[in-house]
């Protein structure tokens, strides 16, 4: 089912950790933004969006996780873009002959078999220097930045108010890191000030998982999302719900070990002996 959240733009809430399809109506047709999660909720967003006459005609994945790459045959063969880091990494993925496999690990067992991989990550990286999404339609700012994934983009829709976030700024889930990259922390601090930069302009806030937020939730999940990824960088206990007691997820509080652990052993390992 999709709702409205501002003029033109609908969000579609999947069971799976409050995944957020994001629809853009444009002049001939809709953009389509991180389409999921499973086949059934998929035709069931294409068959609203042909009951309300509205055609794919441009899709985009704001990052290459499994999640935010997925497409069906019933949203049509529009183009579907990412980063050009994005797109990279996926087909670097897609590349090799067991990535079936390999994507299949990390699938959560009880929609493994619901998701379609047929045409997971057959995206298009758009120039480096690429600034807004090419498609009639509102413009849609790209804010790329390196802090959840390669070439991670958010997404300002700036005539609507409206910044599609990818996997941060949820309510639900607290930051994950690029563990793999040079500077984890940095990166996703300096992602955070970027969010800053344009909060005077976003009246919505979506993020990949969890609840759309208004313009008072977008600072207070920049300022908590801040103090987490600084208490990471200072080996400090967050004062974090996502991670406590009562975090949404149960598995939520061992992530959050499994990043302490992965920072710590990268510090050993850079530390000269």
């Amino acid at each position: 089912m999709l709702k409205e959240v501002a003029e033109g733009v609908l969000v579609h809430e999947s069971e799976f950790i409050q995944s957020n399809s994001v629809v853009v109506q444009g002049r001939d047709g809709v953009l389509l933004i991180d389409p999921g999660i499973t086949v059934a909720e998929m035709a069931a967003l294409a068959n609203d969006l042909r009951e309300l006459g509205q055609p794919v005609v441009a899709g985009f994945s704001t990052h290459p996780d499994w999640d935010h790459v997925l497409w069906h045959a019933n949203f049509g063969d529009a183009a579907r873009y990412g980063t050009a880091r994005c797109a990279a990494s996926i087909q670097d993925l897609l590349s090799n002959a067991d990535w079936k496999a390999r994507i299949a690990e990390g699938l959560p067992p009880e929609y493994a078999e619901d998701i379609p991989m047929d045409l997971l990550g057959l995206i298009t990286g758009l120039p480096a220097d690429t600034a807004q999404i090419p498609w009639d339609g509102p413009t849609v700012r790209i804010i790329e930045h390196q802090a959840h994934a390669p070439g991670h983009a958010a997404l300002l829709i700036e005539e609507r108010g409206v910044l599609v976030a990818g996997d941060m700024l949820s309510d639900i889930l607290m930051p994950f890191l690029d563990l793999e990259a040079a500077n984890p922390i940095e990166d996703y601090l300096g992602a955070l000030r970027l969010f800053d930069s344009v909060a005077d302009y976003v009246d919505a806030v979506i993020p990949g998982h969890g609840s759309v937020g208004g313009a008072e939730q977008l600072r207070a999940r920049i300022k908590q999302d801040r103090a987490y990824v600084q208490a990471l960088r200072d080996g400090g206990v967050p004062d974090d719900s996502r991670v406590g007691p009562s975090a949404a997820l149960e598995w939520l509080p061992d992530v959050h070990r499994w990043q302490l652990q992965r920072l710590a052993q990268r510090e050993q390992n850079e530390t000269p002996e």
